[in-house]
């Protein structure tokens, strides 16, 4: 079929309005946060019901047109961005929000419903969707079940395929398949549902989503620690968890990091100097102690190898120490073009890759500069070398530490995805066992190869990652970046802020209960 007659017949299920091909309008679609992946895509269609996705996926699939799913397209691998040729099939007008039901602890969202709407909706009725993310306000739901994002909250309550109970989406022929009855017991069948979590658009398009909520536990307070290695945090970890039973969330950074966003986005010093290591955790209210933030405070300035603590409770004081954390990928990209990767490793191997990788970075990119930060309870680490593209442009540099991630028994992708970025490296941690099931799926559901042709599986007959080919379409511009996340805001001039917090002093009487 003629792609003007396709065009015409795309029009007639959306609307003229809502399929767009003007380049400027095309623009924002057609290339993703990172600048690395761009295509040219023959149209942007925006249907409005999960009727009008199947129609259009019909058509498609009748004229021959590959398709890609897009929601926020905040993603970091290249999944929801076109190829040349292919069609968009932007998520944003399903966007509904509701029902939610308290009894059951469900909410019903749209695909294009951001995640801070579904945040909003939620603890309007005194509950939460248990995931959460800087890139609250632009991703989608629809995209976090389609790339099983991860975040702040999962050391808690999981990735998103744990807080999902059920979706709807329709697969590569235009067939509908929903599975949202609600029921939190249902052993019939296969689970399409977790099938189609974290498939990244190939198996089918996510057009609602069911969300399983939780109720939300009260922060007694926030902490950032400064010690000297990860060792260190990981000892101040553990501490505070034989304690405590509420940790919501904990994640570290280098000073490296935290100096970078000081100078961008003109931040407080959170101490008077600077530390080689930072840990940041929120502390909830689980076991019920009325003095729990004193004795919080007791514990850290117990322990030997805490060099200093800001430890604050108002909304306001834990906003600015979160901060410090949720603007380091604002703050690199600030400072140049980096090499991102998002890994992770077991803990016991989390010192020994920040050791190694400094090495087998320089051996093949002389000059670059890490920047590590993450979730430390999961040994996720998003990592950042400024001063490595040229050395990049063959893979020579991811494929360093991806090697190194894979030697230590770790994973190439902690929570971004394959994409196109990662396809190339598959292989070095799934078997061709695991690689033969993966490319079955694929076949039975989508047989023309429809739904986000190349993403995530890598071509067959090529090995593994030595392969030295680029994607033949989106094509690369610059390396891939990091952490789910919001596009970069323009500069507001914000004035220095004085961070507010309870300085803990570490004395002779709180050393005397580091054995807690």
């Amino acid at each position: 079929m003629p792609a003007v007659d396709l065009l015409a017949g795309l029009r007639e299920i959306v609307g003229d309005t809502h399929v767009v091909t003007d380049p400027d309008s095309v623009a924002p679609y057609a290339q993703d946060w990172t600048r690395r992946w761009h295509g040219k895509p023959l149209a942007v269609v925006r249907p409005a019901t999960v009727a009008q996705v199947s129609a259009v996926v019909r058509a498609c699939a009748a004229a021959g047109v590959p398709l890609v799913p897009q929601g926020g397209n905040t993603g970091l691998v290249g999944a929801g961005v076109p190829q040349d040729g292919e069609v968009v099939l932007s998520m944003a007008r399903l966007d509904s929000v509701g029902p939610l039901d308290p009894l059951g602890r469900t909410l019903m969202a749209g695909a294009g419903a951001t995640l801070a709407q579904a945040q909003r909706a939620a603890r309007s009725a005194g509950l939460d969707v248990g995931l959460d993310f800087s890139a609250r306000d632009t991703a989608t739901v629809g995209g976090i079940a389609a790339t099983n994002a991860g975040g702040e909250r999962v050391m808690r309550h999981g990735v998103a395929r744990f807080r999902i109970r059920g979706l709807e989406a329709v697969l590569a022929d235009g067939s509908v398949v929903r599975r949202m009855s609600g029921v939190s017991k249902d052993n019939t069948g296969y689970d399409l549902v977790q099938l189609l979590i974290g498939s990244e658009g190939t198996l089918g398009v996510i057009t609602a989503v069911q969300l399983d909520l939780i109720r939300p536990h009260k922060i007694v307070g926030t902490a950032l620690v400064a010690v000297r290695s990860v060792d260190d945090a990981l000892t101040v970890l553990h501490a505070v968890q034989h304690d405590f039973t509420g940790i919501e969330a904990a994640e570290f950074f280098h000073h490296d990091g935290l100096q970078l966003v000081l100078e961008h986005e003109r931040l407080a010093r959170p101490f008077d100097r600077p530390h080689p290591l930072y840990l940041l955790f929120d502390l909830a209210d689980d076991d019920g102690r009325p003095d729990a933030f004193e004795e919080l405070t007791e514990l850290l300035a117990g322990l030997d190898c805490v060099r200093d603590v800001c430890l604050v409770a108002t909304a306001a004081d834990r906003r600015r120490l979160w901060e410090l954390r949720e603007l380091q990928t604002e703050a690199v990209s600030a400072e140049g073009i980096p090499v991102k990767l998002d890994v992770a490793l077991p803990l016991n191997q989390l010192s020994l890759f920040e050791r190694r990788l400094a090495e087998v970075v320089r051996e093949v990119a002389r000059h670059a500069v890490p920047i590590l930060f993450g979730h430390i309870a999961e040994g996720n680490v998003h990592v950042n070398l400024l001063n490595a593209v040229e050395e990049d442009a063959d893979g020579a540099v991811t494929e360093a530490v991806l090697d190194l991630v894979a030697s230590l028994g770790g994973s190439i992708s902690a929570e971004h995805g394959i994409g196109l970025a990662n396809r190339r490296w598959l292989p070095l941690t799934r078997s061709s066992a695991d690689m033969s099931a993966m490319r079955a799926i694929k076949q039975a559901l989508d047989p023309e190869g429809i739904l986000s042709p190349g993403r995530m599986l890598p071509e067959p007959s090529r090995p593994a990652h030595k392969d030295p080919s680029r994607p033949n379409h989106s094509e690369p511009s610059r390396p891939a970046n990091s952490e789910p996340h919001r596009p970069a805001p323009a500069k507001t001039g914000r004035k220095t802020q004085n961070e507010a917090g309870h300085q803990v002093q570490k004395s002779a009487s709180s050393r005397s209960r580091s054995s807690r």
